[in-house]
């Protein structure tokens, strides 16, 4: 059998999970985290912080971090509700949207790079195998930690 670890890390470095920072806005570089944080912000109405942290399961002391940093880029607003000023929602600012939506076109067109060496067939296998490795992964009882 092949090794699956080796497999994943190449495609780990590949896809640059592994770079401290993923790009760079107005000479302020974004970390991999806080271009998650701004896709998902982009990708909801208003989430709360606690939404945000627990789909990208992310502990709130470290999202509220990176959160605080994310304000002072002026990239995202954070706005206590009316009725319970212990949870806050999270919006982007136009220019938060403006680098979600630029970080999102970056990564298809990178995408779209990668798939272009590939036919039609081994596209659409790729992506099936993809969705059945997440699905599988949702349904695992140790995903997103690592096995000790």
């Amino acid at each position: 059998m092949e090794n699956l670890r080796e497999i994943f890390q190449v495609m780990t470095r590949r896809f640059g999970l592994l770079n401290k920072n993923c790009c760079q806005v107005g000479g302020e570089e974004l970390s991999l985290v806080q271009s998650h944080i701004l896709y998902e912000i982009l990708q909801k109405d208003r989430p709360s912080m606690q939404q945000v942290a627990d789909t990208l399961a992310i502990d709130i002391t470290t999202f509220s971090r990176q959160i605080q940093t994310l304000v002072k880029l002026e990239l995202v607003k954070k706005t206590p509700l009316p009725e319970d000023k212990r949870v806050s929602q999270l919006t982007l600012t136009t220019q938060g949207k403006y680098v979600a939506t630029k970080i999102d076109a970056d990564m298809n067109r990178y995408l779209t790079e990668v798939f272009s060496h590939m036919s039609e067939f081994e596209q659409e296998m790729v992506i099936r195998s993809v969705k059945l490795l997440n699905e599988a992964m949702s349904k695992s009882t140790v995903c997103c930690k690592p096995l000790i």
